[in-house]
């Protein structure tokens, strides 16, 4: 087994697999901007290093930075977690040419399924339904109506690179199109470095469903099941997220799993990784995307399949056999998940850096909490706002809401401003007690516009 692991991210996703190192008996290397020397994944591993300054460009993002400081510390695996280089091919390769490990997938499969629209072509090909689109991206404006007409509008403008719901317009009719083509270009080149996007028929209010799927080294590829994803802002950005999915029967999540199978040989997959679809009203499904990561939400698949994920992606990248097979994997109770977010929902979500005063977790049975801060901490205005993520399981889903319900009650958090407000709002919406979900449902719920009240509907 490695011996150290350096983990090239911060924030709650660095402490989580920081505790995954400790129990496996692998030393640990943090990486740490100036603005972050606080942080709590800097206290927790065994060796820390200072990367550069707050900006991630310069810091977390700084490729030569984070493999000298892997280097320097001895580190023979780096751990990614999700966003920064977790996706980017050329991280990977840069890894094996330092001699070491990526904790990930093959510097090609991230490659081909990184460019939206290449992936599309590669899971269609190993026979996963796709949404209807263009082949490829689309080079200029004409190209676009012409391929929009074909496809029939609503139809969405996407970024051919990256994820997290940026560089993603809606198009309703052929006089919008020029613009919207324009913003998502700017909006991807911009976020990704990639202004390339496609074309796809926009589903109007269709479910977002996620399976989470494992690959060993030796050709071994399971599914673990789903999450529901369907709740997201307006920007398609996750907001809860479930599993088991409202409403899937054994035969739906065998197609979905079998599907996403077949996505994830058709590029030698192996180590963790999630296949999304979007599931229309009818029980039809069609690949969105594949992120070759770990996903923000899988909590909710450990705390119902009992599986460590993180452990089982660095025993995948040391070589090992997934110690499973399908026949082994069985889901047990209902998981949700929130999203803590440094944020003001009076004032459109703006993010709201700054000191904690208080910060008291809520606690009891099935409740996990994943977070990096603490009181006295400093939220520095750099990064992602997400600031922890509260997991609750619990026998069904009905008492899965009730729990979850309860802790968002007892949270509390001053001197920052917050999503709980809103949160606590959104669990008591009738539709979403009820399951009747949509990606649409929180634009619906929203009074006057993105602001931080919603319409509670009975």
């Amino acid at each position: 087994m490695f011996e150290k692991i350096l983990i090239a991210n911060r924030g709650e996703i660095a402490v989580r697999v920081i505790r995954a190192c400790r129990e496996m008996g692998i030393k640990s290397v943090a990486i740490y901007s100036e603005a972050d020397a606080n942080s709590l994944h800097a206290r927790l591993a065994d060796e820390s290093v200072c990367v550069g300054p707050g900006p991630n460009q310069e810091s977390y993002m700084n490729i030569g930075n984070v493999l000298m400081a892997a280097m320097v510390t001895g580190a023979e695996a780096i751990h990614p977690g999700y966003a920064y280089f977790s996706e980017q091919s050329q991280f990977a390769e840069a890894c094996a040419s330092s001699n070491i490990k990526f904790i990930g997938p093959s510097p090609k499969a991230i490659g081909l399924m990184g460019e939206k629209a290449k992936a599309r072509e590669v899971v269609s090909v190993a026979g996963a339904p796709v949404i209807p689109g263009t082949d490829g991206v689309v080079l200029n404006e004409q190209e676009a109506v012409k391929e929009a007409n074909k496809i029939g509008y609503p139809i969405l403008v996407k970024a051919s690179a990256g994820g997290g719901g940026r560089g993603i317009r809606r198009v309703d009719a052929e006089e919008e199109l020029p613009k919207a083509l324009r913003l998502a270009q700017q909006e991807a080149l911009s976020c990704f470095g990639d202004g390339d996007v496609y074309l796809e028929k926009c589903l109007v209010d269709p479910r977002h469903v996620e399976i989470q799927i494992l690959a060993d080294e030796h050709g071994n590829t399971i599914y673990l099941g789903e999450r529901e994803c369907s709740i997201q802002n307006m920007r398609h950005q996750k907001i809860i997220e479930e599993a088991p999915a409202v409403g899937m029967t054994p035969e739906l999540r065998k197609r979905m799993g079998e599907a996403a199978v077949k996505a994830a040989r058709a590029v030698n997959y192996a180590n963790a990784g999630t296949v999304e679809f979007l599931l229309d009203s009818t029980g039809d499904f069609y690949f969105l995307e594949m992120n070759t990561r770990l996903q923000v939400e899988h909590p909710v698949t450990e705390m119902v399949t009992g599986l460590d994920l993180v452990k089982l992606q660095i025993r995948v990248a040391f070589g090992e056999m997934l110690p499973l097979v399908q026949e082994d994997i069985n889901l047990n109770g209902h998981a949700i998940e929130v999203r803590i977010n440094a944020v003001d929902p009076d004032n459109e979500f703006a993010p709201s850096a700054g000191r904690i005063n208080e910060w008291i977790e809520p606690g009891g049975p099935g409740i996990r909490i994943d977070s990096y801060v603490y009181a006295g901490y400093e939220v520095p205005p750099y990064y992602d706002a997400m600031i922890a993520k509260m997991i609750v399981h619990a026998e069904d889903r009905p008492a899965a809401i009730a729990r979850l319900r309860r802790a968002l009650r007892e949270f509390v958090v001053t001197g920052i401003k917050t999503n709980l407000p809103f949160l606590r709002q959104l669990v008591e919406v009738e539709d979403y007690i009820q399951g009747n979900l949509s990606t649409g449902l929180v634009g619906r719920l929203f009074k006057n516009g993105n602001n931080g009240s919603i319409a509670v509907r009975s």
